[in-house]
């Protein structure tokens, strides 16, 4: 499986994003294409970053950016870890930390 990018989140933890992925998080929102660099500054300096509540192997990285002209300004990135390292399941913006 090829990688679009691999980066060090804020714990350390190497996460990828693979082409399958990138492809559906184009397809699912395309406000997202030209954001590589937000989606990786997200991982790493996250302003709130938490487990999912219904499985601890998920973490929920939040990243505000005010110069959107949408309601939606933090941007969400959902990693899944797997012996040590993750992937980013998805990332999309939204209102409001969750």
């Amino acid at each position: 499986m090829s990688s679009i990018f691999e980066v060090e989140d804020v714990t350390g933890r190497l996460i990828h994003l693979s082409e399958e992925r990138w492809t559906h998080i184009n397809r699912e929102h395309p406000e997202l294409a030209n954001l590589l660099d937000e989606i990786k500054d997200a991982l790493m300096n996250p302003i709130r970053y938490d487990p999912w509540e219904f499985d601890a192997n998920i973490r929920y990285f939040y990243r505000y950016y005010k110069y959107r002209k949408s309601a939606e300004k933090y941007l969400l990135v959902i990693v899944k870890y797997l012996n040590g390292e993750g992937f980013i399941i998805t990332a999309y913006f939204v209102r409001h930390i969750q």
